[in-house]
């Protein structure tokens, strides 16, 4: 059985913190691969040290806080975040809320109040552009130079490259954007995923042939509207399906929706969660002139999906448990 993953918060009692832990400090937003060279630096500086080993992060996310009125494409929202952290083998992680008084703590503080007094970190991991405290002063250098005098180890990394392009959350979003699926897997190192509970639809589908399981993204969800392969995870079970991401041109323009079609399943999903991964980008969004050409469409999309899923049998991201 994995151990537990421990999620502190900045109301969990000193009593209940882990300390002496080694912390791998960031947003992580998507946990990419350059995040996860992060982690895995704490990763081994726990193990080297007898020590466990933390993510430390942000919500809301700084930009947020930053610029409320603007449209943010998370990768990951707080709790598909945590769960990818807790698949990294962390042993927990540490939440804390980005707001006004922690916007305004200088680096300084950050460091001897919320490191050092709070936490009682014995290392810390973080990426080379990582930033922290009030006007953003604090840098991996500064943990550097104050390494020595406080009694702590940090490791700094460098930027993850891919065909000599940095892997970045900004990168990503660019990526799924476009609807480049293969570049944004390759950058998380897995598929990029969702989660959201089924919701009633118009149930057109079923008079289709084609009965969907629908969830509702976050409005500022940037993904390219069009027909995917998807792996879906319902519990530990995973199924095969393909979904159309978009505004449904031949019936409604409506707001943005998720429709899934499972292959080789029956049974009501309704209010239950899912998570879906998205595997490969099949062709835009269209309008059909009529509903025999949209099903001899869906019919080739399908085909072309579980082409793709045969293709990538073993992709899904690693996720672990968070209560």
């Amino acid at each position: 059985m994995a151990p537990q993953f421990t999620v502190i918060r900045d109301t969990t009692p000193d009593s209940a913190i882990l300390k002496g832990a080694v912390v791998a400090m960031g947003n992580f937003d998507g946990v990419h691969l350059g995040h996860r060279a992060v982690i895995a630096a704490a990763l081994e500086m726990g193990r080297t040290h007898g020590r466990p080993a933390l993510a430390l992060t942000f919500e809301p996310h700084p930009r947020r806080f930053f610029s409320p009125n603007t449209p943010q494409f998370r990768l990951t929202d707080e709790r598909a975040k945590l769960r990818l952290l807790a698949g990294t083998g962390l042993a927990g992680a540490v939440v804390m809320t980005f707001d006004k008084a922690r916007a305004g703590t200088s680096a300084q503080d950050f460091i001897h109040h919320d490191l050092i007094e709070r936490l009682g970190v014995s290392g810390i991991a973080v990426g080379y552009d990582f930033h922290f405290g009030k006007g953003r002063v604090g840098s991996p250098s500064l943990l550097v130079n104050e390494a020595p005098r406080l009694g702590i180890e940090v490791d700094v990394q460098p930027h993850v490259d891919i065909d000599e392009r940095p892997v970045s959350s900004s990168a990503i979003r660019i990526a799924l954007a476009e609807g480049q699926l293969d570049e944004a897997s390759t950058m998380l190192g897995a598929p990029w995923f969702i989660s959201g509970e089924v919701i009633h639809g118009e149930k057109r589908g079923r008079d289709l042939g084609y009965p969907t399981a629908n969830i509702r993204l976050d409005a500022n969800c940037g993904l390219k509207h069009g027909i995917y392969a998807v792996r879906v995870g319902l519990g530990s079970e995973r199924l095969n399906g393909v979904a159309s991401f978009g505004r449904r041109p031949t019936f409604d323009n409506g707001a943005p929706l998720l429709e899934i079609f499972l292959f080789d399943f029956k049974g009501d999903l309704y209010e239950q969660t899912l998570d879906c991964a998205f595997v490969g980008f099949i062709r835009e969004e269209l309008k059909f002139d009529g509903i025999d050409a949209l099903i001899r469409q869906m019919d080739d999309d399908s085909a072309r999906a579980r082409a793709m899923l045969a293709a990538a049998p073993d992709a899904f991201p690693r996720l672990g448990t968070v209560d």
